[in-house]
């Protein structure tokens, strides 16, 4: 996932949620199940302390009777953390009693130490307790016979918080297991939620591709409801760039055949026309002749370059223009040596490929002494398109020098009235080749000569 991308946003979102949501999640059901198992050990303790009260409390006489151990059996063991004990309050006469697991230690009393009691007239405390871990303590103040008129005793039932506490830290472990399993698989949902829930954006980018290949000319398919619309307005936008580039070369067309006829009687009449009137008008025609062709022709190429799946082979368009050069030239021995790269391809038309491709091979072949050089790779992406098509053309001839080379492209030059060495048809080369967003770059060539780089959209 790219970080811009919107599968990163919707995993982050809902990474996010997740996060957030199963802790806050986790700690309700924590502080439930805590307060519940505490109101489950408090109700523990009230039901012992009231079978103790009425057990040693029931009797007619001033003194409270031993109750039996027969509510909770670890009464019996020593220092268990289970605890009884009843003696008088306030420093009033009597004996004091205590279950066999307190021995010989005394139990503090939340009495003595005014806390205050409940709803029910019982007090609660937690402190150490004989084995220094924490006792929860709940006393209960009352009188032998439940006489207000005898001696108060305090009676004490005390429990151990270790069993409270393992009881709640065993249970976070088992929740904290359980809720990170379920974020895991949240996560892994949402993963395969987010790559499922884009394909369909996947299917679009592959059209899209095979209509830039030429492999197809509309976005078909069935998509879901929510990319129908945008399915129909990139047909729409397709056929409407179709339509426009068809006007754009009937228009040329049109163009090209309505000035024919008008500049072929003009410079008629000007040969006819005796004396240097006649010589300049049929040179001036000549020279309209030529404007009006060349910038119809860089229509024609603009309207071209921008047609959507046009897409032309390397190879196969570059070794027929190699061997036809290679005949053409035979008088002066050239050979060319090409390499492309297999599978390279050009996103444009055929007839503007073979257009640069011969202007640079046949000026190449003029200028060089026995030796031409032709060069096709795709290249890695640019700043202007996503690959590129790099063709290298060098030759072994007088090439050109820096300040020849800056001249290339300026508007109104013509490079074959230039000094010899500058080359023929470069300018047509650099108009195409800007037409497709490609550019031309001139450098001097290992081989002696002229060094043409030409960076074209690759397919």
């Amino acid at each position: 996932m790219r970080l811009n991308s919107l599968a990163l946003r919707l995993f982050a979102t809902s990474a996010a949620w997740t996060l957030l949501a199963l802790p806050l999640a986790g700690y309700i059901i924590y502080a439930l199940y805590r307060e519940d198992v505490q109101l489950s050990f408090d109700a523990q303790l009230k039901k012992l302390l009231t079978q103790i009260t009425i057990d040693s409390m029931s009797t007619m006489g001033d003194e409270p009777v031993i109750p039996p151990n027969l509510y909770e059996p670890l009464f019996e063991v020593t220092q268990s953390g289970w605890y009884w004990q009843i003696r008088p309050i306030d420093g009033a006469p009597g004996r004091t009693l205590v279950s066999p697991s307190l021995a010989n230690a005394v139990l503090p009393s939340p009495y003595d130490r005014k806390f205050p009691t409940d709803d029910t007239g019982t007090r609660w405390m937690n402190v150490p307790g004989p084995t220094g871990s924490t006792i929860r303590i709940l006393e209960f103040i009352d009188s032998p016979g439940h006489d207000p008129d005898k001696t108060k005793y305090s009676i004490i039932v005390a429990g151990p918080m270790d069993w409270f506490e393992a009881t709640v830290a065993k249970f976070r472990a088992r929740l904290t297991s359980a809720l990170s399993l379920v974020g895991l698989g949240l996560l892994a949902a949402t993963v395969f939620q987010v790559r499922f829930g884009l394909l369909p954006l996947r299917r679009v980018e592959r059209s899209l591709a095979s209509i830039r290949s030429g492999q197809a000319e509309r976005l078909e398919g069935n998509f879901p409801a929510e990319i129908e619309p945008l399915q129909a307005e990139l047909n729409a936008l397709i056929e409407s760039n179709q339509d426009i580039i068809d006007r754009a070369r009937t228009q040329v067309g049109n163009l090209a055949h309505a000035l024919k006829t008008p500049l072929a009687v003009i410079t008629n009449e000007a040969h006819e026309s005796e004396g240097a009137f006649g010589e300049k008008v049929a040179e001036q025609a000549n020279l309209m002749r030529d404007q009006i062709s060349h910038y119809l022709d860089r229509a024609r190429i603009a309207a071209r370059s921008n047609t959507i799946g046009r897409v032309t082979p390397v190879e196969p368009t570059a070794e027929p223009l190699v061997r036809a050069l290679e005949r053409i030239h035979q008088d002066k021995g050239i050979a060319i040596d090409f390499a492309v790269q297999p599978g390279a391809k050009f996103q444009g038309e055929k007839q503007d490929l073979e257009e640069m491709l011969g202007n640079l091979l046949d000026n190449a072949c003029k200028w060089g002494k026995s030796h031409v050089y032709l060069v096709a790779a795709v290249d890695g992406a640019d700043t202007t398109m996503r690959r590129k098509l790099r063709i290298t053309v060098e030759d072994d001839g007088p090439g050109l020098s820096p300040e020849q080379r800056a001249k290339i492209g300026k508007r109104g030059l013509r490079l074959d009235e230039t000094k010899p060495g500058s080359g023929l048809g470069l300018s047509i080369v650099s108009d195409l080749a800007s037409s497709y967003r490609g550019k031309l770059r001139l450098d001097a060539s290992n081989h002696g000569g002229l060094k043409a780089i030409l960076d074209l959209p690759a397919a």
